[in-house]
């Protein structure tokens, strides 16, 4: 089944096949057989020297995780602290623990990592080992790391969890995978005090989180421009993210005229998947864009957003990890 299917089933109210349905028992055998040595103390979370701030959701695809890391990062060093960003580094083919350099390929040790490192310039490290990979960041003198996902990976112990949630599919048809989206029972909630609600109606106990995108980035020249310039016009519309669908209409609410260009979650572009050929504009999103910057022409722009959250989040989250780092 494809991911469309998948999303029909997961979101959109239609049948879970039977077949689906039957593999919910094998994926709960493979997360009890993944967490078993932890429980049974045969296997110890890693507990690094600095506070760990783990930024993840409940369920598969998109959220707004990257935007929120993002957001932390430039927030926690604007109060004089010296965030690094560890992430297992999806998409990338490598594996070993490697610390990214100012120009990492996106290839190489994935698209989401890529983007942090460069809109923020912090360190940040890849590696299916989380725990080996946060260690390179020790050597670089951070004083807090912030795991990008990892919610559901026990070796890397952790101060704070944050769960992002979709605030529009919200948890889908509330069924676990590959039947619906959970990664986890919804019975997790209870255990994840920090909620973080992105788009839709923060419901009790979940902070409000929009993200706003007001310029455009022109792939080859660097230009910046109002998105507003692009109103009443029609543009291509390039997404290769868990959500699609949310970054097309967020253009059509600012007047854009949009035809949509889905593409699977991470998906590794090649010029023929852009080559529409008919001059128009092609507005892309950020995650996107750092992997066809090398091929772009100067019909092609990023769309950066940025994580709006109220500063008393923020705030309640540095308290919290100054009390951790006065230990």
């Amino acid at each position: 089944m494809d991911a469309a299917g998948l999303q029909r089933i997961w979101y959109h109210g239609a049948a879970v096949p039977g077949w689906l349905s039957a593999l919910v028992p094998v994926y709960r055998l493979l997360r009890w057989l993944h967490r078993t040595p932890y429980r049974l103390g045969w296997r110890r979370a890693t507990r690094l020297a600095v506070p760990v701030v783990v930024v993840g959701n409940l369920t598969a695809g998109g959220s707004g995780k990257t935007p929120l890391v993002i957001a932390l990062v430039e927030a926690l060093r604007a109060r004089d602290w010296r965030p690094g960003v560890v992430s297992r580094g999806y998409g990338g083919r490598t594996r070993v623990p490697t610390l990214l350099d100012a120009h990492p390929d996106p290839a190489e040790v994935g698209d989401e990592p890529a983007l942090i490192r460069r809109r923020t310039a912090v360190p940040v490290a890849v590696g299916r080992d989380r725990a080996d990979a946060a260690r390179l960041l020790l050597a670089e003198g951070v004083d807090v790391v912030i795991a990008d996902d990892g919610l559901q990976n026990p070796a890397l112990a952790r101060d704070v969890e944050i769960c992002v949630i979709d605030g529009e599919r919200r948890f889908g048809n509330g069924r676990l995978l590959p039947a619906g989206p959970l990664r986890e029972p919804l019975t997790r909630l209870a255990t994840l005090p920090w909620r973080v609600c992105n788009g839709g109606t923060a419901r009790t106990g979940e902070t409000p989180m929009r993200l706003h995108g007001d310029r455009a980035v022109n792939l080859a020249t660097g230009q910046v421009r109002p998105l507003a310039d692009f109103a009443g016009r029609t543009v291509h519309a390039v997404a290769g993210i868990g959500h699609p669908e949310r970054y097309f209409a967020a253009l059509r609410a600012r007047g854009i005229e949009v035809l949509a260009h889905p593409f699977p979650d991470h998906h590794a572009y090649v010029p023929a998947d852009l080559a529409f050929g008919d001059g128009l504009p092609l507005l892309m999103t950020e995650k996107d864009a750092v992997k066809c910057a090398a091929f772009a022409d100067e019909t092609q722009w990023s769309v950066p957003v940025d994580a709006e959250l109220p500063a008393g989040f923020v705030d309640a989250l540095v308290a919290a990890l100054a009390v951790l780092r006065a230990r």
